[in-house]
């Protein structure tokens, strides 16, 4: 363990993997305390703008669960139990993510989680400093500024304690790194871009729609989704290329963007009366890839969640991955003999783990827009399914290990290629299973795939 006289840490950044970790260091005896750069989100209408829901899986409810703190989180949360798909034509139909409702996800409110985690945070120990943007950091002689953008005033600290940036893509901590030692930082950016949009509740409060799913329009290239939140509502989003028709640069205004939903996504349309209003008040938010070669600077500072690794939001693990991370690096600092050892262990597990999961999630948008309506998809779902029922501790759907277990995701992505394989090549020809030679693909099966752990 880390010597007593340095049990201090300096966090940047409040957002939820910021709350999250100072709960569990604070926790364990940590003195933390935490800057922030915008103000108190408990303060009504401190800051305009929407808050954007998230999909809680297993990974993160496993890191609330060791912070203490997932019952105060489920009760805001919403259960999902699969893809509810809107095709062109026909009827809306569920794809559910696993076997039942054990196997299911939870849309919680951005702004809400937040909230929870800072409360619990700050009584768990935590002092936590709003309207501090960081602004420079001289690591070798201790000092940091920052600034208070409502007046531009500096505050000046002096530290003797490791930082930890959980401030986000953007994160200033990893800028000051950079200039400090380059960390080989490089983003990619995917030529779409996206839209937030509401569904309002009905007149009775409730749901207008079918609440517990994620509901999907998928149109090939781009593609429509939205979340419920626990009042009623749904956080729609809408993905478009950011050239081409339809495209950012072709759907200009509001007029336009109804044009489009009436084309295209015909029955959510009048879901959305807000439409026009939204479109022109929000701006297109970019979708990227954040690369870095290294996460930490010795024992002086290390980065996780977005600061170290942001990835696009296809497969909804981003905050899991990050609450992941949380728990992994409080375990690191409790159990390491400096910090330098605790970062540098943390890395070394991680981020293999994080690269994995920003490749799935780049996949996954693939799947999301272009395949769920697929009959060759659905013909391997069907038989995915099938191999799990037969042989449920070695064929793991991919979904399974991503959002119901604690696979590493490196692990995940190796064994998804592998039954991928399988998959495609016991389907291709065929429209339905009923020639399917189950004999060799009991062979191939525990050939290929050894038993994982957890799978049951």
């Amino acid at each position: 363990m880390i010597a007593e006289p340095t049990r201090s840490l300096t966090l940047i950044g409040a957002g939820l993997a910021g709350s999250l970790l100072a709960i569990l260091l604070s926790r364990q005896g940590w003195r933390i305390t935490v800057y922030e750069r915008r103000g108190d989100p408990r303060i009504s209408d401190y800051e305009s703008g929407r808050s954007i829901n998230l999909a809680l899986a297993e990974r993160g409810r496993n890191a609330l669960r060791q912070a203490g703190v997932e019952d105060a989180v489920m009760a805001k949360a919403v259960m999902m139990r699969g893809r509810m798909v809107h095709p062109r034509e026909g009827d809306p139909l569920l794809q559910r993510y696993g076997r039942d409702d054990s196997e299911v996800i939870w849309s919680v409110h951005r702004n809400d989680l937040n909230i929870i985690l800072l409360q619990l945070a700050e009584e768990a120990g935590a002092q936590i400093h709003f309207h501090r943007r960081l602004h420079t950091v001289d690591f070798d002689a201790g000092y940091a500024r920052f600034i208070d953008d409502r007046d531009d005033h500096p505050h000046d600290i002096h530290f003797c304690t490791p930082l930890i940036g959980a401030d986000g893509a953007g994160s200033a901590l990893r800028a000051a790194m950079n200039r400090k030692c380059p960390l080989g930082e490089h983003t990619e950016f995917l030529d779409h871009s996206y839209k937030e949009l509401e569904i309002p509740p009905g007149p009775d409060g409730g749901f207008l729609i079918e609440p517990n799913a994620l509901h999907i329009w998928p149109r090939g290239r781009y593609m429509c989704i939205a979340l419920p939140n626990d009042e009623g509502t749904f956080t729609v989003t809408l993905f478009l290329p950011n050239e081409g028709d339809p495209g950012f640069s072709t759907v200009r205004n509001g007029e336009e963007a109804e044009a489009l939903f009436a084309r295209d996504f015909p029955d959510a349309l009048p879901l959305i009366p807000r439409l026009r209003q939204d479109w022109e008040q929000h701006p297109p938010g970019l979708l990227g890839t954040l690369y870095l070669d290294r996460w930490h600077l010795g024992g002086k500072a290390v980065l996780l969640g977005d600061a170290a690794h942001a990835m696009v939001p296809f497969h909804g693990q981003g905050m899991n991955c990050a609450f992941e991370d949380c728990v992994v690096l409080a375990d690191k600092l409790l159990h390491a003999s400096s910090a330098e050892e605790a970062f540098a262990a943390f890395e070394a597990e991680r981020k293999p783990n994080a690269a994995a999961i920003q490749q799935m999630a780049l996949e996954n948008y693939i799947e999301m827009r272009d395949q769920v309506a697929d009959a060759g998809f659905l013909l391997r779902r069907e038989l995915e399914q099938e191999l799990q029922r037969r042989w449920p501790t070695r064929f793991v759907p991919h979904y399974t290990m991503v959002t119901f277990m604690h696979t590493p995701y490196a692990v995940a992505l190796e064994r998804t290629r592998v039954q991928h394989r399988i998959l495609v090549e016991a389907t291709d020809g065929h429209d339905s299973l009923a020639t399917v030679d189950w004999a060799a693909l009991e062979r191939i099966v525990h050939d290929a795939l050894p038993p994982l752990e957890g799978a049951h």
